[in-house]
């Protein structure tokens, strides 16, 4: 069999993988992808090639653990299905570079200990991204690896974007707003020359948006502003996590409720948001057509803040020419795109009923003053074309 580039995202229960062929004859082409979810519950594998058709689909053993076990359930699928190809290269997501990663790195042990200091700012997602890489290391250590960050796309914004409003001995050690999603909102920027050519270098927001949701503001296919700061919390209201939210609250949280700092970390990053307005569920599939009262009022805030972010990001713009949704929500869920796009009518938005229902590409009228937009996201393809650029492949 042919060699190949592994791209791995690992998350808190679960790891997607993808296997791109023959990246040495210059082109990148997908052969499988899959995931391992429930890890820490009932972890299952399930893998499809590029067209959807299933490749597995098992039970792993429960006891299954991040890491190196994970990686080995990985793995042993991989020699059952390629055989003998060699692995090229891995290329991993990671949530947050800091102040010192501005762009894809190639990973070495200095890399991976500096990447360690940052499990702070994104706890949710930078300990399972390094456990990944680390994994790798003990069971493919000839293998080159590359760290592709979140926060890359974002940087070099002008600096009030990136400002956080707080003494500069603060400032000097870190803190800014570095913004999340950019390998997502960097795909979106290299293909909509391609699907939606009359906006591309235009004004445009784009609406990631699921779990973690926020909003990207893109001029010339550059980002300009973005809803998320100096974590992953601030912003849009999310599956778990509130957005945008008062700092007085975090302060009364300590002060008048006596939570620990390790408390409100839990709360602030499992158990608000969607979750925690509705108390049913953190997913919005469970919520939009719910009867129940707090599963209307979790949709409702959701539209709500996202609409209001929308009007934000065009003020950075100072204007509005496209609004793009892409990721789980934005992709799929037609109730939620049309329910954003009638709250933002004022901007001269419209939404064509039929073309919403079908899933676009083009979800506005052909009257619409600002076009809307259903764009698919493909973050692990960006992933690989990073490292495949970075390792020369």
């Amino acid at each position: 069999m042919g060699d190949h580039l592994l791209v791995l995202n690992a998350g808190s229960s679960s790891l997607k993988f993808r296997v791109f062929g023959h990246p040495r004859q210059g082109a990148l082409e997908l052969e499988a992808r899959g995931q391992i979810e429930g890890i820490g519950t009932k972890p299952q594998l399930t893998v499809k090639d590029a067209q959807g058709k299933p490749l597995a689909g098992q039970e792993l053993d429960a006891s299954l653990k991040h890491g190196g076990p994970v990686l080995d359930a990985v793995a042993t699928w991989l020699r059952s299905k390629f055989g003998g190809g060699k692995v090229l290269g891995v290329g991993h997501r990671v949530v947050h570079g800091g102040p010192t990663y501005t762009a894809p790195v190639k990973v070495d042990a200095r890399c991976l200990s500096e990447l360690k200091k940052l499990i702070p700012l994104a706890p949710l997602h930078v300990p399972y991204n390094l456990a990944a890489i680390e994994a790798v290391f003990e069971k493919l250590p000839d293998v080159p690896q590359v760290a592709c960050f979140d926060t890359s796309f974002h940087r070099g914004r002008a600096a009030v974007t990136e400002l956080v409003p707080l003494p500069k001995e603060f400032r000097d050690a870190g803190m800014q707003r570095y913004g999340f999603h950019g390998l997502s909102y960097e795909y979106i920027a290299s293909i909509l020359p391609e699907v939606a050519p009359e906006i591309a270098l235009k004004r445009v927001v784009v609406a990631h948006l699921g779990s973690g949701a926020s909003l990207c503001a893109l001029k010339n296919g550059k980002s300009l502003g973005t809803t998320l700061g100096f974590t992953a919390l601030d912003g849009l209201c999310m599956g778990t996590r509130p957005g945008s939210l008062d700092p007085g609250a975090v302060l009364y949280l300590v002060q008048g409720m006596g939570m620990s700092g390790k408390e409100i970390e839990t709360l602030l990053y499992k158990k608000s948001g969607l979750l925690g307005i509705s108390g049913i569920s953190n997913d919005m599939r469970d919520l939009v057509g719910n009867d129940a009262p707090e599963a209307r009022l979790a949709v409702d805030y959701f539209v709500s803040s996202a609409a209001q972010h929308v009007a934000a990001m065009a003020a950075t713009l100072q204007g509005l020419d496209g609004l793009v949704f892409t990721a789980g929500i934005g992709e799929n869920s037609a109730e939620i795109r049309r329910r954003i796009v009638e709250a933002c009518a004022w901007l001269g938005l419209e939404i064509d009923a039929a073309a919403n229902e079908r899933g676009g590409p083009r979800i506005s009228t052909a009257k619409s003053r600002v076009s809307a937009w259903v764009v698919p996201t493909n973050e692990e393809l960006m992933i690989a074309r990073h490292t495949a650029a970075l390792l020369g492949l």
